[in-house]
């Protein structure tokens, strides 16, 4: 069996191992299990059961997880997004008073149309025209968001109403537990102990269970919630598509999914050194899985499935084949019996891994060619605009826009590809729909 896997995963020509693979799979689950308890809270909003979405963001993460280990066999994990599940919710549903029933139903048209475009290689044409300077800055900019999002979540940083972010409360227990994290963790990468990003989550783990900073559980195993109140409504509900406020919605859909499964792709494929002349190999079987677990995720009852931004983590413990990735699908499907023990995975536990990872993913700034303005200043958009807009698709926005100026500016706008000043259009429409 051991030989049959490493076989069908390549795993000596990508010199890891089976043990590896397997602790990179967790250390990505427990990087990412907060999805399983915030996703239905935040459709929850919309007036979906929370148990059903519950059940369904397992089973679409779970999908997406093995197809894409199976097929593309990328260490890449999927599971509904963040921001757009807020977007389905704050904005559809309670916003323009479309019901979640319909909402569900502009996910499942938006990836159908997702599904055309992966089978004509647009999407695939689409991310190899980006140049490589961007891919970096995309790269970087996610690192940056990720580390943002583990200071903030951690309580390292705060929101405040005068500098928009500050220095948290070092009085706040949990904000000190999240610094132990970061602390044993950064220690343990700079020994380059390997799994020093999982000993470090478990490490924290324990310590905030021995304080009471953690609760214990009160129970280990639980039955799966029924689904049977978001099982293919979504399919019932597509003849509700038949309005230009819908179709908006659609497009809006489609395109925050395209360009943040595409950004994080681009990103966690150069944090593991996949890139081969500036495109992604197996890119078009990556983009199938992602749409294909879209579309099972809209008809179980969930909001957009998207590639994962803390893959990351299960690619710095050393996860390079499709085994991280199904590992990571296996633990979703444990998780629907497991949910009361995977509430001691805290904010605060996986915080570090992210500050960690973030910083392992901002090496391929080096890349970029910052002597050069043109590429500089799209570039810097997109890095900085990330984890300031809360977006990965809103930061890649800006640096899209600003691309074909600079370039032309430079009287270099031959070599902007026609793609992207394509893009620099769809990115002003999208901007646009966003704020109408």
């Amino acid at each position: 069996m051991k030989n049959q896997i490493n076989s069908f995963f390549g795993l000596d020509a990508l010199q890891t191992t089976v043990k590896r693979e397997i602790l990179a799979g967790f250390t990505t689950f427990i990087s990412m299990a907060y999805i399983l308890f915030v996703n239905p809270t935040v459709l929850g909003a919309s007036g979906m059961d929370e148990g059903a979405v519950f059940t369904a963001t397992a089973l679409a993460s779970a999908l997406g997880c093995i197809l894409m280990g199976v097929l593309a066999k990328y260490p890449i994990a999927t599971a509904p997004a963040l921001g757009i599940n807020a977007f389905f919710s704050y904005s559809v549903c309670i916003g323009m008073g479309v019901p979640w029933q319909t909402a569900l139903a502009g996910v499942f048209v938006a990836s159908l149309i997702f599904i055309v475009i992966t089978i004509f290689k647009l999407r695939e044409l689409i991310i190899d025209a980006i140049p490589s300077d961007l891919k970096y800055a995309i790269s970087g900019g996610i690192g940056l968001f990720i580390a943002f999002l583990g200071l903030s979540e951690g309580g390292i940083i705060v929101s405040d109403d005068s500098t928009l972010v500050a220095l948290g409360s070092l009085s706040v227990g949990t904000t000190w537990l999240t610094i132990f994290g970061l602390v044993v963790t950064a220690v343990l990468m700079v020994r380059r102990v390997p799994g020093g990003i999982f000993i470090g989550m478990a490490a924290t783990t324990i310590l905030g269970l021995l304080t009471g900073l953690i609760q214990a559980p009160t129970s280990i195993v639980s039955a799966a919630p029924s689904m049977s109140s978001t099982f293919l409504v979504a399919l019932h509900h597509v003849g509700d598509i038949n309005s230009l406020q819908m179709w908006v919605v659609v497009l809006t859909f489609l395109l925050v999914t395209f360009f943040d499964t595409a950004g994080t792709l681009v990103g966690l494929a150069n944090q593991a050194g996949f890139m081969k002349d500036n495109k992604m190999p197996r890119v078009g079987k990556a983009l199938a899985s992602d749409s294909t677990a879209m579309l099972a995720g809209s008809l179980l009852g969930t909001s957009p499935v998207g590639a994962y931004v803390e893959s990351s983590a299960g690619i710095a413990v050393g996860g390079r084949s499709g085994l991280t990735a199904v590992t990571t699908g296996i633990f979703f499907l444990f998780g629907l019996f497991f949910s009361p023990l995977l509430s001691v995975v805290t904010s605060q536990v996986t915080a570090p891994a992210l500050i960690v990872v973030g910083v392992l993913m901002a090496q391929s700034l080096k890349e970029i060619n910052w002597h050069e303005m043109e590429i500089a200043i799209p570039s810097f958009l997109i890095l900085l605009g990330m984890p300031l807009t809360y977006s990965i698709s809103d930061g890649i926005a800006l640096g899209f826009i600003f691309y074909p100026i600079t370039m032309i500016a430079a009287k270099r706008g031959k070599e902007v590809s026609p793609i992207m000043y394509i893009l620099f259009f769809v990115f002003i429409g999208f901007m646009w729909i966003l704020n109408v």
